[in-house]
Protein backbone atom coordinates (compact mmCIF):
# COMPACT_ATOMS: atom_id res chain seq x y z
CA UNK A 1 0.00 0.00 0.00
CA UNK A 2 1.07 3.64 -0.65
CA UNK A 3 1.79 5.96 2.30
CA UNK A 4 2.78 9.51 2.72
CA UNK A 5 5.49 10.75 4.92
CA UNK A 6 3.97 12.77 7.70
CA UNK A 7 7.03 14.67 8.72
CA UNK A 8 8.06 17.71 7.17
CA UNK A 9 10.64 17.62 4.39
CA UNK A 10 12.83 20.35 3.54
CA UNK A 11 12.14 21.21 -0.06
CA UNK A 12 14.86 21.48 -2.26
CA UNK A 13 15.84 24.58 -4.10
CA UNK A 14 14.57 24.43 -7.69
CA UNK A 15 17.52 24.04 -9.94
CA UNK A 16 15.80 26.63 -12.73
CA UNK A 17 14.78 29.50 -11.31
CA UNK A 18 13.15 32.10 -13.76
CA UNK A 19 11.82 35.58 -12.55
CA UNK A 20 7.91 35.83 -12.57
CA UNK A 21 8.06 38.06 -16.11
CA UNK A 22 10.62 35.60 -17.63
CA UNK A 23 7.70 32.45 -16.83
CA UNK A 24 4.89 34.61 -18.70
CA UNK A 25 6.93 35.23 -21.32
CA UNK A 26 8.33 31.33 -21.71
CA UNK A 27 4.61 30.15 -21.06
CA UNK A 28 1.23 30.55 -22.48
CA UNK A 29 -1.62 32.24 -20.18
CA UNK A 30 -2.83 28.95 -19.58
CA UNK A 31 0.42 27.21 -19.49
CA UNK A 32 1.21 30.15 -16.54
CA UNK A 33 -1.78 29.45 -14.64
CA UNK A 34 -1.28 25.97 -14.18
CA UNK A 35 2.64 25.13 -13.69
CA UNK A 36 2.99 28.84 -11.86
CA UNK A 37 -0.33 29.83 -10.33
CA UNK A 38 -0.81 26.28 -9.37
CA UNK A 39 -4.24 26.15 -11.51
CA UNK A 40 -5.90 22.74 -13.07
CA UNK A 41 -7.34 22.13 -16.28
CA UNK A 42 -10.80 21.00 -16.80
CA UNK A 43 -11.10 16.91 -16.92
CA UNK A 44 -10.76 15.63 -20.44
CA UNK A 45 -9.43 18.28 -21.98
CA UNK A 46 -5.61 17.88 -22.18
CA UNK A 47 -3.52 16.32 -24.84
CA UNK A 48 -2.17 13.58 -22.98
CA UNK A 49 -5.34 12.12 -21.48
CA UNK A 50 -5.90 9.16 -23.59
CA UNK A 51 -2.21 9.05 -25.03
CA UNK A 52 -0.69 5.88 -25.90
CA UNK A 53 2.68 6.88 -27.25
CA UNK A 54 5.53 5.28 -25.70
CA UNK A 55 8.28 8.30 -24.52
CA UNK A 56 9.11 10.52 -21.38
CA UNK A 57 6.75 12.62 -20.25
CA UNK A 58 9.02 15.56 -19.21
CA UNK A 59 8.20 19.08 -17.22
CA UNK A 60 6.92 21.73 -20.02
CA UNK A 61 8.39 24.97 -18.54
CA UNK A 62 11.89 23.26 -17.91
CA UNK A 63 12.23 20.28 -19.55
CA UNK A 64 13.09 17.74 -16.68
CA UNK A 65 12.28 14.38 -17.44
CA UNK A 66 8.87 13.15 -15.00
CA UNK A 67 7.35 10.15 -15.68
CA UNK A 68 7.74 7.03 -18.30
CA UNK A 69 4.65 5.83 -20.89
CA UNK A 70 5.08 2.60 -19.00
CA UNK A 71 3.59 3.87 -15.51
CA UNK A 72 0.77 5.73 -17.05
CA UNK A 73 -2.50 3.58 -16.56
CA UNK A 74 -6.15 4.41 -17.56
CA UNK A 75 -8.02 5.78 -14.21
CA UNK A 76 -11.23 7.67 -16.09
CA UNK A 77 -10.45 10.71 -13.93
CA UNK A 78 -9.93 13.09 -16.61
CA UNK A 79 -6.25 13.63 -16.59
CA UNK A 80 -3.09 11.46 -17.26
CA UNK A 81 -2.34 9.19 -14.36
CA UNK A 82 0.61 7.34 -13.54
CA UNK A 83 1.48 5.38 -10.55
CA UNK A 84 5.36 6.65 -9.81
CA UNK A 85 7.56 9.14 -11.27
CA UNK A 86 10.67 8.31 -13.17
CA UNK A 87 12.84 8.74 -10.09
CA UNK A 88 11.90 9.28 -6.41
CA UNK A 89 14.01 12.95 -6.89
CA UNK A 90 11.93 13.91 -9.92
CA UNK A 91 9.22 15.37 -8.27
CA UNK A 92 8.70 17.01 -5.00
CA UNK A 93 5.16 16.35 -2.99
CA UNK A 94 3.94 18.62 -0.25
CA UNK A 95 0.93 19.05 1.65
CA UNK A 96 -1.73 21.22 0.03
CA UNK A 97 -4.73 22.53 2.22
CA UNK A 98 -6.06 24.55 -0.89
CA UNK A 99 -10.20 24.43 -1.81
CA UNK A 100 -11.31 23.01 2.07
CA UNK A 101 -9.56 19.78 1.61
CA UNK A 102 -6.30 18.23 2.49
CA UNK A 103 -4.59 16.64 -0.77
CA UNK A 104 -0.89 15.79 -1.86
CA UNK A 105 0.70 18.21 -4.36
CA UNK A 106 3.26 17.06 -6.93
CA UNK A 107 5.74 19.66 -8.12
CA UNK A 108 8.10 19.17 -10.48
CA UNK A 109 11.51 19.07 -8.42
CA UNK A 110 13.83 21.07 -10.72
CA UNK A 111 11.73 24.22 -11.27
CA UNK A 112 9.00 23.75 -8.83
CA UNK A 113 6.33 23.99 -11.26
CA UNK A 114 3.10 22.59 -10.23
CA UNK A 115 2.00 19.37 -12.16
CA UNK A 116 -0.87 18.32 -10.41
CA UNK A 117 -1.97 15.60 -7.39
CA UNK A 118 -1.18 12.21 -5.62
CA UNK A 119 -3.21 10.64 -4.39
CA UNK A 120 -3.16 6.86 -2.84
CA UNK A 121 -4.97 4.07 -1.70
CA UNK A 122 -7.72 4.29 -4.12
CA UNK A 123 -7.72 0.46 -5.04
CA UNK A 124 -6.09 0.75 -8.69
CA UNK A 125 -4.02 -2.48 -9.75
CA UNK A 126 -1.28 -0.85 -9.82
CA UNK A 127 2.34 -1.48 -8.32
CA UNK A 128 2.37 1.75 -5.89
CA UNK A 129 -1.26 1.62 -4.95
CA UNK A 130 -0.35 5.60 -5.95
CA UNK A 131 -1.83 7.72 -8.64
CA UNK A 132 -0.60 10.72 -10.08
CA UNK A 133 -2.99 12.75 -10.99
CA UNK A 134 -1.03 15.11 -13.63
CA UNK A 135 -2.65 17.75 -15.93
CA UNK A 136 -1.30 17.73 -19.34
CA UNK A 137 -0.39 21.02 -20.19
CA UNK A 138 2.28 20.33 -17.30
CA UNK A 139 3.68 17.61 -19.52
CA UNK A 140 5.56 17.66 -22.90
CA UNK A 141 6.32 14.10 -24.41
CA UNK A 142 9.43 13.31 -26.12
CA UNK A 143 8.19 9.78 -27.82
CA UNK A 144 11.17 7.16 -27.95
CA UNK A 145 12.65 6.80 -31.02
CA UNK A 146 13.18 3.47 -32.89
CA UNK A 147 10.86 0.80 -34.42
CA UNK A 148 7.29 1.23 -34.09
CA UNK A 149 4.89 -2.41 -34.12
Amino acid sequence: MGSFSQEPRTEPEPKVVKTDAEWREQLSPQEYQVLRQAGTERPFTGEYTDSKTVGVYQCRACGAELFRSETKFESHCGWPSFFTPLAGDAVIERVDNSLGMRRVEVLCATCHSHLGHVFSGEGYGTPTDLRYCINSISLSLKPDSGPTS
